[in-house]
């Protein structure tokens, strides 16, 4: 930015560009949702891409254009966390790993224990930990529960509308990333088991 620049001076971004014919039109709102997502090192979200086109833009198919685009390249657009990010596709990984020379980036690993609990929570939340008890058939810890939320993979969901109004836990926007998931509907079904919402301890 120019020394003495004002951002709110600046003027705003012209998303119609009406004075582009349809064709040229479209190839920018797509250089311009690419571009964003490209820039980004978390999901972007559907609002903050419609705020780059015009309201004659139907986002979904501009999307799906890219992802066209992409089909040879070595990353795709996915739908992470209810958002867009760039994903590098899998067979490319290992060679990007030895190119860079730089070591894999590992994630905190979980416990069989922890991902049960994880899996429990993200199919029946918002969950108790009382009910999460009853579902795994032993204590759950708040240690455990504690240490999930370090990881920030749950948070503290709504309190139920119970005597003493238990907190209950819920997957967080990190889980969705971290599982490949967009939205926890994507969750696959479980050993047949439906996944319901805002179970009441037994």
């Amino acid at each position: 930015m120019a020394r003495g620049s004002n951002p709110e001076t600046l003027s705003p971004l012209d998303t119609e560009l009406g004075d582009l014919p349809p064709e040229l039109r479209w190839r920018e709102w797509m250089g311009r949702v690419e571009a964003a997502i490209f820039a980004s090192a978390v999901p972007v979200s559907r609002a903050a891409l419609a705020r780059l086109v015009g309201e004659a833009c139907v986002l979904d198919d501009l999307i799906a254009d890219i992802r066209d685009e992409l089909k040879t390249r070595p990353y795709d657009l996915v739908a992470i966390a209810g958002g867009w990010q760039h994903r590098t596709r899998p067979r490319f990984v290992e060679a990007i790993r030895s190119a860079s020379q730089l070591p894999e980036q590992k994630q905190v690993d979980l416990s069989k224990a922890e991902m049960e609990v994880l899996a429990l929570i993200a199919y029946r939340q918002p969950v108790s930990r009382e009910r999460l008890c009853d579902l795994a058939g032993r204590n759950v810890s708040r240690d455990t529960l504690a240490w999930l939320k370090q990881q920030g993979l749950i948070a503290t969901g709504p309190r139920l509308a119970q005597p003493g109004a238990p907190a209950t836990y819920v997957t967080t926007e990190a889980f969705l990333e971290r599982f490949g998931l967009n939205t926890i509907a994507d969750l696959p079904e479980a050993g047949g088991e439906e996944r319901t919402a805002g179970e009441a301890p037994a």
